[in-house]
């Protein structure tokens, strides 16, 4: 399956060439040359990753990447800017980008960050959503349909995984090993945070979030794929 990437870049030249190298590595592309178009088409749609200029009419890409991190999304997401300072860096990735390139630059070197970013999601987002479900990852706060949950710390910690892992599912074996590293509690010390995340996120709401799936561990997603 190919990628899909949003290019957000007001330079028509530059964003053209851009989109057709890209789609020679099949890459499919999105377009927009300003920043309100831009965030507009990261909300309606998924991608795999964001090519997002930072000098744009309309929107700056500094205040969509802003906006998309503060709305939860972990897209990756790469900046492109003529401004090579460290203070301007710092800007960008106080935002919430993953990667940074300056321009000029080497159309090679592009693709070989995209393909490097596209392979995971953001840890930039701000917050973690599913349906009426959601970690706020500054305020250390879940909610779900606004009403707010005390999860601990080893369910927030199992919660965060399965979200960013979401709507795939996680193995028990992986959650021990992110969750405890080598000092495993008891067998069924999962099943029981399991059990009672279930009691505080599903059972209160009527529709289940967290989900079993058979021979590969759990999944948090809005239906049940199995």
């Amino acid at each position: 399956m190919s990628l899909q990437l949003l290019l957000v870049e007001d330079d028509i030249d530059l964003a053209n060439g851009i989109i057709e190298f890209l789609e020679l590595e099949d890459i499919e592309c999105d377009f927009a040359s300003d920043g309100q178009t831009g965030l507009n088409l990261a909300l309606a749609n998924q991608y795999d990753i964001i090519v997002l200029d930072i000098n744009l009419p309309m929107k700056s890409g500094l205040e969509v990447c802003q906006k998309l991190r503060d709305m939860g999304n972990d897209t990756p997401i790469l900046m492109l800017t003529a401004q090579d300072t460290m203070a301007d860096k710092l800007k960008g990735f106080d935002c919430g980008t993953d990667d940074y390139l300056v321009k000029p630059f080497d159309i090679q070197e592009l693709f070989a960050r995209i393909r490097v970013q596209a392979r995971r999601r953001s840890t930039q987002s701000k917050k973690l959503c599913l349906d009426d479900f959601c970690l706020d990852l500054t305020m250390k706060q879940a909610t779900r349909a606004g009403v707010n949950i005390e999860l601990g710390a080893i369910g927030w910690k199992i919660v965060e995984i399965l979200l960013r892992q979401s709507p795939n599912p996680v193995s028990r074996q992986q959650l021990e090993q992110e969750i405890w590293q080598d000092d495993f509690p008891d067998k069924g010390a999962l099943k029981v945070h399991i059990f009672r995340l279930r009691s505080k996120i599903d059972k209160p709401f009527g529709k289940p979030l967290i989900h079993t799936v058979v021979n590969q561990g759990f999944a948090m997603r809005v239906n049940d794929e199995d």
